[in-house]
C-alpha cells in the first residue's frame, strides 16, 4: 500500500487503502465479479422488488472469534452506517440514504426509502463487521472483527500489518474458500510510499504485489512478472466553493480550469500511459460506461480566463498577482503523493499556468490518510486533485452534492441545480436503462467546473511470484503463490 490506512474501522472512511486493508478481514453481504455480475458471498440468494430487498444468510458463517454471524449482525451493520450520527462515509456512498434493516432466523430485509437502481452493486461494497466490533466500535481502530478470509495479527502503523489465513473459511464471493492450493497462509500488507522502492521489491521478489505507475511500471513491463490492470480516475480536479474561498466564484473556477492544457496535463500524469478523462465512474464493472467529461469542458483559452477574472474584479497587480477588494488571488493546491513522479511534474505544470494567470499558488503534496483529514477536517484547501473511484454514478451522489462537510460527504460545498435535477431524474429509473441521464448530469459538473476529471489510468498491479484478481482491489481469495 502507498500509504497507511489510518483508523482500521471499516466504516470509517471510504479510502482506498481502508478498503483495500478491510478486504482481507471483512466479507461482503455480496460480491461482484469483473464483469459486473453480482454473485453470492454472506448472502446466499436475493431478490429486490421495487423499494424492498429480501436476503437470505448463508448458514454456518462464522467470525474469527468463532462467533456465529447472523442476519440480524448484518442488520445491525446496515442500520450503524444508516444512521446519520455515525456520520459513516458509506452513508449515500454505498448504502442509501434513509434505508432500514430488519431480520428474522437467516433472512435480512432492507427497506429503502427511495428509488435505489444500482442497491446490491452499493452492497457489494460494504464490510460487514461482526458482534464483537459492533459491541465496542473502539476495537476497531486497531483490530478486526469479520468474517473474512484473513484475521489481522499484528500492525505496526505506517509500516506493516499481518494477516494470518482462516482456516474452514468457504463463504468468500461465489463460493471462494481458504482451502485452495496456493492460497498464501499469511499475507504482510507493507506500506511503502515510494513507488521505485516497491518496484525494486518487487523485482527482487520480497514483496509479491503491488499497484505501479509511471516509468516504474514500464520497466517491470519489460521484467516478465505477472500483470493485470483496473482503469480508473487518475487526474479529477475539485475546488473548495465554501463560502469566502475564492473558487465559491464560478468565473475563477473556469478560468482556473480554462488556463490548463489538460492535454498536455493527462500525458503528464499518466507518463503517456494514459488518456483523457471520460466520466466519473469508470472502475469495472462500470455500470454506466460512456463519456460526460470531453464535450462538457472549457476549452483551454488563457486570454479568455484572464478575462473573465478582469471581468469578476480579480485585477492584476504590479507584480501580476491577482486581488479583489484588497484580497489576494491566494490559492492552496492539494495533489495526492501516491500520484508519484508524474504527479508531481503536472503539479509544477498547473502551478505555472495559474502563477501565469495571476493566482499566487501554494502547492501542498499529501498522501491519502492527511489529504481526507484536509478534506473532511480542516477544510484548509482550494484545488485538489482528488480521484474518487466507483463503479456507478449513484456512489458519488453525497460528494457532488447534498449536505456538506461536517454534516455530509460534499466536501467541496457543490451547490449544483441542474446536476441535482438531474439525478432525481435518473434515481427513477432501473441500473443502466437511467445511464444517459446520469452521464448528462455528470456533464453539468464539468460544465460548471465544479469537479473536472482530466485524465484516466489503466492502473497496472504487478505480481511477483503470485498471481491475483483486482476488482475494486486485490481480492484476497483469488491470490494464488505456486510454483512454476
Amino acid at each position: 500500500m502507498k500509504s497507511d490506512p489510518g483508523n482500521l474501522d471499516p466504516h470509517a472512511s471510504a479510502s482506498s487503502e481502508l478498503n483495500q486493508f478491510s478486504l482481507f478481514a471483512y466479507d461482503r453481504l455480496v460480491g461482484i465479479t469483473a464483469e459486473g455480475t453480482v454473485v453470492p458471498s454472506l448472502a446466499e440468494d436475493w431478490e429486490v422488488d421495487g423499494e424492498t430487498v429480501t436476503m437470505t444468510l448463508a448458514e454456518d458463517i462464522t467470525c474469527a472469534d468463532g462467533e456465529p454471524f447472523t442476519a440480524q449482525d448484518a442488520a445491525d451493520n446496515l442500520s450503524y452506517i444508516a444512521d446519520p450520527e455515525n456520520q459513516s462515509f458509506l452513508l449515500g456512498v454505498y448504502v442509501p440514504p434513509g434505508v432500514t434493516a430488519a431480520a428474522e432466523g437467516r433472512t435480512l430485509t432492507l427497506t429503502l426509502a427511495a428509488s435505489a437502481p444500482f442497491v446490491m452493486e452499493g452492497l457489494s461494497a460494504v464490510p460487514m463487521v461482526c458482534a464483537s466490533g459492533l459491541a465496542d466500535r473502539s476495537l476497531l481502530a486497531t483490530e478486526t472483527h469479520g468474517t473474512g478470509p484473513f484475521e489481522l495479527t499484528e500492525a505496526v502503523p505506517d509500516d506493516h500489518y499481518t494477516f494470518a489465513k482462516r482456516e474452514g473459511y468457504t463463504w468468500g464471493p461465489d463460493g471462494a474458500s481458504t482451502d485452495e492450493e496456493g492460497t498464501p497462509d499469511e499475507v504482510v500488507l507493507r506500506v511503502i510510499a515510494n513507488e521505485t522502492t516497491a518496484a525494486n521489491l518487487l523485482l527482487s521478489g520480497e514483496v509479491n504485489g503491488a499497484p505501479i505507475l509511471g516509468r516504474d511500471a514500464q520497466r517491470l513491463e519489460q521484467s516478465g512478472l505477472y500483470r493485470t490492470e483496473q482503469t480508473a480516475v487518475l487526474g479529477q480536479m475539485w475546488f473548495n466553493q465554501a463560502e469566502g474561498r475564492p473558487a465559491a466564484e464560478p468565473e475563477v473556477r473556469l478560468a482556473l480550469t480554462q488556463a490548463l492544457d489538460l492535454a498536455e496535463l493527462a500525458s503528464v500524469l499518466t507518463s503517456d500511459t494514459g488518456g483523457p478523462g471520460t466520466s466519473f465512474a469508470v472502475v469495472a464493472p462500470a455500470a454506466c460506461p460512456g463519456e460526460s467529461v470531453p464535450d462538457a469542458l472549457p476549452e483551454m483559452d488563457l486570454s479568455a480566463a484572464q478575462q473573465a477574472l478582469d471581468e469578476a474584479g480579480w485585477t492584476a497587480g504590479p507584480d501580476g498577482t491577482r486581488s479583489k477588494d484588497g484580497t489576494p488571488l491566494a490559492l492552496t493546491f492539494l495533489y495526492a503523493t501516491d500520484l508519484g513522479s508524474g504527479g508531481a511534474a503536472a503539479a509544477e505544470l498547473a502551478v505555472a499556468a495559474w502563477t501565469e494567470l495571476g493566482a499566487d499558488v501554494t502547492a501542498t503534496p499529501q498522501d491519502e490518510t492527511a489529504s481526507v483529514e484536509t478534506l473532511f477536517g480542516t477544510g484548509d484547501w482550494d484545488i485538489t486533485w482528488t480521484a474518487l473511484n466507483v463503479n456507478s454514478p449513484d456512489q458519488l451522489v453525497p460528494f457532488l452534492s447534498g449536505p456538506a462537510v461536517p454534516d455530509g460527504n460534499n466536501f467541496a460545498h457543490i451547490d449544483n441545480a441542474e446536476y441535482v435535477a438531474g439525478v432525481e431524474e435518473a434515481m427513477m429509473t432501473v441500473g443502466s436503462e437511467g445511464c444517459d441521464q446520469w452521464l448528462e448530469a455528470e456533464a453539468a459538473l464539468v460544465r460548471a467546473a465544479d469537479v473536472v476529471p482530466f485524465a484516466n489510468q489503466n492502473l497496472p498491479f504487478f505480481g511477483s511470484n503470485a498471481r491475483f484478481d483486482v476488482v475494486g482491489g486485490v481480492v484476497p481469495t483469488s491470490i494464488r503463490m505456486l510454483a512454476d
